[in-house]
């Protein structure tokens, strides 16, 4: 027999705290204390429906691989829910969601969407803030950030001229993989906070082009329900941040070969996520006072979203740990967030397949260097040491036009991974959103393949590229209307009480 509203309502305490997750009750006392996220987030909802809170930041299976079975009290009659329930829900929508939807409803149209930043200037008016704040957020000042993209404006083309471009083949092989465009999409976590749907939507789109998709570890959707979505031989990789219980984390990488993963992309640069200061500030997924990210942490309570769900990640992950990863699995094994040439050269050493040069999207350490520059000097190094072909290099960050793909592989990438681009077109238009961006993608690199004089990738080279100024960080290039017309700066906390309006400080 289903529980009644006022059955669950009775348990709204640190006591005895009840939730309601899609149509069924959970007893989550004795969980309090051990959340990542801290008791509070989850007392907001006590003896509620807690549905739309949890959906975006946890998949489907979460409580029933995490909750024991004798907490799971039973279905719930939604009707007898109390109507207070949804009085507090209309008064946390607020001016601000009655704001943003209107502007939903008169979005541009979807073809108006001309490049990738054309997909973050709409999701920028469409998402919530503190969606916004989790997506757009990267480390203090936000600089590595900013630079992963200008980096790109500091190589310069050598076109060639007079070669036959009438057919130009944009296909390429990624870890024995063939594709039709030499990107991926990269792992980015919470996708559901973008569109309901989540990661599969991304997993659609990827098939319509015959693009690899990366699998996040912190998805929205579970790995199972982002496998299952894809279609025919459709290639998945799996992006891994290493628990620092060894067995779980066999038992997810061995479970993602086991479902068809023909690579893993263990993340090697983050022994602890950096500070975001746009997320914490909309502290995501957390009332006023914030979040406790730690179990039995009472400090740094504002630290937004991205730490309150990642606090089983390992800091003490080190290279000793790289044979056992090659010794569980026969897929592919490659360190996403390499940051420079002596640890490709240690990649290489340990017998890794592959390195993905990553500052984490500018998330992590502040001030580190583009993807684009360490792969510029890289390369040079590998070569005149004949080790070029001993690994496969990837390259992500800042990537937003086809001409940055080009000088990355004219650099010596094997390709290059794309990651919050998909995440606004996702949050904009959904899956015609993703298939536009990547399709429009295709005909900027078709069209430049042809204007830098060459048919197919493997033409690409380093001499058609100057890449001398990549290193020049203060050199000064030509202003980038578009990026700066996206960028969310940061901002300082606001004035409170009657003198905030007229504040401007």
């Amino acid at each position: 027999m289903a529980l009644k509203g006022s059955d669950v309502a009775q348990h709204a305490s640190a006591e005895s705290c009840w939730v309601i997750v899609h149509g069924k009750a959970y007893d989550v006392t004795d969980f309090l204390p051990e959340h990542p996220g801290g008791p509070k987030i989850i007392l907001k909802y006590a003896g509620k429906d807690a549905t739309a809170e949890f959906d975006p930041i946890h998949p489907s299976d979460t409580l029933d691989k995490y909750l024991d079975k004798t907490k799971h009290l039973g279905p719930v009659d939604m009707a007898t829910l109390a109507k207070q329930q949804q009085q507090d829900n209309d008064e946390d929508e607020g001016a601000e969601e009655v704001a943003r939807r209107e502007r939903l409803e008169h979005k541009p149209l979807l073809a108006q969407c001309y490049n990738l930043f054309d997909f973050e200037a709409v999701a920028r008016r469409l998402m919530k803030k503190t969606a916004w704040g989790y997506y757009s957020s990267a480390a203090d000042d936000e600089i590595t950030m900013r630079e992963n993209h200008s980096a790109y404006h500091r190589i310069w083309f050598r076109p060639q001229i007079l070669v036959n471009v009438e057919h130009v083949d944009l296909s390429t092989t990624m870890l024995g993989t063939p594709c039709s465009i030499p990107f991926y999409v990269t792992a980015t976590a919470l996708g559901k906070l973008g569109h309901p749907e989540g990661e599969v939507v991304l997993t659609r789109a990827a098939k319509t082009h015959n693009v690899i998709q990366m699998i996040p570890t912190l998805a929205s959707c579970s790995f199972d329900e982002i496998v299952d979505a894809r279609a025919g031989d459709q290639v998945q990789w799996l992006q891994l941040y290493v628990n620092k219980d060894r067995a779980i984390t066999q038992r997810i990488v061995q479970h993602a070969e086991k479902r068809g993963c023909r690579g893993l992309f263990i993340t090697v640069d983050a022994p602890q996520l950096g500070r975001r200061e746009k997320d914490m500030r909309t502290k995501s997924f957390a009332e006023d006072e914030g979040s406790n990210v730690q179990s039995g942490q009472n400090t740094d309570r504002t630290q937004g979203a991205a730490r309150a769900i990642s606090s089983f990640i390992d800091p003490s992950l080190s290279w000793a740990d790289i044979p056992w990863f090659k010794s569980i699995t026969a897929m592919p094994v490659i360190l996403k967030g390499v940051q420079r040439v002596e640890d490709v050269l240690r990649a290489i050493d340990v017998g890794v397949d592959g390195v993905v040069l990553s500052n984490h999207g500018g998330r992590q350490l502040d001030t580190a260097r583009s993807g684009i520059e360490i792969l510029a000097e890289t390369m040079p190094v590998l070569r005149a040491r004949g080790l070029q072909d001993r690994l496969e290099i990837f390259v992500d960050g800042g990537v937003r036009r086809a001409t940055d793909i080009i000088k990355a592989l004219c650099l010596g990438a094997t390709g290059v991974g794309i990651g919050r681009p998909f995440l606004y077109a996702m949050s904009a238009y959904g899956q015609d959103g993703v298939e536009r961006a990547m399709q429009l993608l295709k005909e900027e690199m078709e069209m430049n393949m042809r204007l830098i004089g060459c048919a197919r990738v493997s033409d690409l080279n380093p001499s058609l590229v100057d890449a001398k100024g990549v290193f020049a960080h203060s050199n000064p290039t030509p202003g980038d209307a578009l990026s700066h017309s996206v960028y969310d700066p940061l901002v300082v906390p606001p004035q409170r009480g009657p003198l905030a309006a007229k504040s401007r400080l």
